[in-house]
């Protein structure tokens, strides 16, 4: 089960990553060109949320079954520490991110919807994009799938 549960989840960062791209994208367009932020704008940003969601429930399942994962491992293994603490507290930053960003881009006014959806998605972003164990970290033992 571990094996489908990595893959599964490493597959699904893909998705997440392009949906982030393509709702970071989308509100800025709509921010600088200044046109409405509608309903299929805010679908763009509900499935980058729900598509998020869906890796963060992946990623708790593969927490309990990960040997990568050791509570109260030793921290001063790279490897143990970056999947025990630092990978789940940057990704449930980004998760939590992502979810406020989408709940007050709905509820602002129509001229800061795109502004609010931009900021917190691209910070959400970012932190994922530090938080992934890249296959160049060769310390961490990740790969491209």
């Amino acid at each position: 089960m571990y094996p489908m549960l990595t893959h599964a989840h490493s597959g699904i960062r893909w998705v997440v990553l392009g949906l982030l791209i393509y709702a970071i994208y989308n509100s800025f367009s709509k921010m600088n060109g200044k046109k409405a932020f509608g309903a299929g704008d805010r679908k763009i940003n509900l499935f980058a949320m729900a598509a998020t969601h869906l890796q963060i429930i992946l990623g708790f399942v593969l927490y309990t079954q990960s040997p990568k994962v050791m509570a109260g491992g030793d921290m001063s293994n790279s490897m143990v520490r970056f999947f025990t603490i630092e990978h789940m507290a940057y990704m449930l930053m980004a998760a939590v991110l992502i979810t406020i960003g989408y709940a007050w881009s709905k509820r602002t006014t129509d001229e800061k919807k795109a502004k609010i959806a931009f900021w917190f998605y691209l910070i959400a972003f970012i932190i994922i994009m530090i938080g992934i164990p890249w296959p160049f970290r060769e310390e961490l033992g990740g790969g491209w799938f």
